[in-house]
């Protein structure tokens, strides 16, 4: 019933910018946990960013804070991933994933997410 659908990505040189967005439908994403990940070929999927819905707190990965910002719209019903200073190392399938039960705290474990897009394809070139 839930449905996240990412977009925004593509293929950029290393410094320039994209900004990742992730609509919902089937349920509104206001006061729920909402994380996006990313998974490079032959990697684990890996924690990227994720906000409190209610509170609007905010957890990014180490590697990513300061050129990520990760935001919500409740009028659109979409979270955004505004990445910045893209480097190569950032290349992967990026998904957005949220959780069914609301008011839960943000993890950086994918296990923890109930619902996920279907990722989008981020190419950093150096």
């Amino acid at each position: 019933q839930v449905r996240l659908v990412e977009s925004g990505g593509g293929l950029v040189q290393a410094g320039e910018s994209l900004r990742l967005s992730c609509a919902a439908s089937g349920r509104t994403l206001s006061n729920y946990a909402v994380a996006w990940f990313r998974q490079a070929p032959g990697k684990e999927r890996e924690f990227v960013a994720a906000i409190s819905w209610a509170s609007g707190w905010t957890y990014y990965l180490e590697t990513v804070r300061g050129r990520f910002t990760i935001s919500r719209d409740s009028a659109k019903n979409t979270v955004d991933l505004q990445m910045n200073s893209l480097k190569p190392e950032d290349t992967a399938v990026y998904y957005c994933a949220t959780d069914r039960s609301p008011y839960t705290l943000p993890t950086g474990t994918a296990a923890e997410y109930d619902y996920w897009g279907r990722g989008t394809q981020v190419t950093v070139s150096s």
